[in-house]
């Protein structure tokens, strides 16, 4: 089954990486679990992280785009 279409705002980010890291992104994408190609699994790993960093504290936890900041 298909996964719905991410209907969240994204911008574009460009990041250097070694062979090794691309070879692993990639191989990671083969299985499917990760991603369907390098970008995927690269994104779906930083995610991943950020939230390990957000859980210990060490990462701010922003409020959701469609969430107001006003309280009243």
């Amino acid at each position: 089954m298909a996964r719905p279409k991410n209907t969240a705002e994204t911008v574009q980010i460009t990041i250097a990486a070694t062979p090794q890291v691309k070879a692993v992104l990639e191989y990671l994408a083969e299985s499917g679990f990760y991603g369907k190609n390098a970008a995927d699994t690269a994104m779906i790993l930083l995610k991943e992280k950020i939230r390990d960093l957000q859980n210990v504290g060490q990462a701010p936890r922003l409020p959701h785009p469609t969430e107001s900041s006003d309280p009243s």
